[in-house]
């Protein structure tokens, strides 16, 4: 905890006074040095809310006073790629929070593409916590190319992302939606909540799949995890089927048996944050009630250690938030 200068809005950026901010496993990594922020101070935190206190110049469309949500992926705005609106892929692609000075803080400057009116039956512990996991969720469930009538499997229910692919597969689509967690009781929170099946990550939940799918596997599975659980993500997978992963939490490395990849004709996809199309339907969704991220616990901001405290012992179910 520390104090800095009062940043200011550039050309095209706004100011926002946070009401409330949320944290995400990118706190966890940067606090760690994992990646290294660009320079110090730095500011961590990728998502909030809050409102505009000051506009720079050449802002449209926003004003002193609008409640606002943040979109947590930056780019250039001009290249290729941001023109045909996959920012991602933008060579100047940076999020909020890691590459530059983020939410958990008293104010925040972001582009002013990058403000959103918030919903206005949203409170601000609600609005500040579901954006980036449930864009990001959006982005792997799109990239997995998941058609209705499809089957998903979601490795690690209870985190953020996951508990919002979770969520949100039903309302695109999905038939049936499985999940693994080690905690038996954020697999009976998903049973609770509609899964179709809950099994322990730590078991031979492939095996488990395969039985309650009479041998076939699913079309899709959400993969966050990362060592610890690819191999048995990996045989989940129906003939055909799609693995997305944007996550690495216990570890970076996997490995992969090719004639199982080549056999079954397999797709492993990798999908990183969202593009402002995914969030601004990530707002729509949660804005209309059909899809809700649970809230786990929240801290005062002067509490932010013990948050992340929280967030690290893997104990939540759904967000950490930080109020003022």
């Amino acid at each position: 905890m520390g104090s800095v200068e009062t940043p200011m809005p550039g050309p095209n950026e706004v100011r926002i006074t946070l009401h409330a901010s949320a944290l995400n496993h990118l706190d966890l990594w940067v606090s760690k040095g994992l990646p290294r922020p660009p320079a110090f101070p730095h500011v961590g935190g990728a998502d909030g809310a809050g409102m505009i206190d000051a506009v720079g110049e050449e802002v449209e469309g926003l004003a002193v006073g609008d409640d606002v949500v943040i979109d947590p992926s930056t780019s250039c705005g001009v290249c290729e790629a941001c023109d045909a609106g996959e920012i991602p892929f933008c060579a100047g692609f940076k999020i909020v929070g890691e590459h530059r000075w983020g939410t958990h803080a008293e104010h925040v400057v972001v582009p002013a593409v990058n403000a959103v009116p918030k919903p206005p039956a949203l409170d601000w512990p609600a609005a500040a916590s579901f954006g980036l996991v449930t864009s990001s969720a959006l982005r792997m469930l799109r990239r997995a190319r998941l058609a209705r009538d499809e089957t998903v499997l979601v490795v690690g229910v209870g985190g953020g992302t996951s508990t919002a692919a979770f969520s949100l597969a039903p309302v695109l689509g999905a038939t049936a939606v499985f999940v693994t967690s080690r905690q038996a009781s954020k697999r009976t929170w998903a049973l609770d909540n509609g899964a179709d099946g809950a099994f322990d990550s730590d078991g031979a939940f492939d095996e488990e799949i395969r039985a309650i799918t009479r041998g076939r596997g699913v079309d899709v599975v959400i993969e966050n995890v990362g060592t610890a659980t690819w191999e048995r993500s990996v045989k989940s997978l129906a003939r055909g089927g799609r693995l997305v992963t944007n996550g690495s939490t216990t570890g970076r490395t996997a490995e992969l048996h090719l004639p199982t990849l080549f056999w079954r004709q397999l797709e492993l996809i990798g999908s990183t944050m969202n593009d402002h199309r995914e969030f601004a339907q990530g707002v729509e969704l949660i804005a209309s009630g059909r899809v809700t991220i649970p809230i786990d616990s929240t801290f005062d901001f002067d509490e932010f250690p013990a948050a992340l405290e929280r967030l690290d012992s893997g104990e939540q179910t759904g967000k950490i938030v930080l109020t003022r």
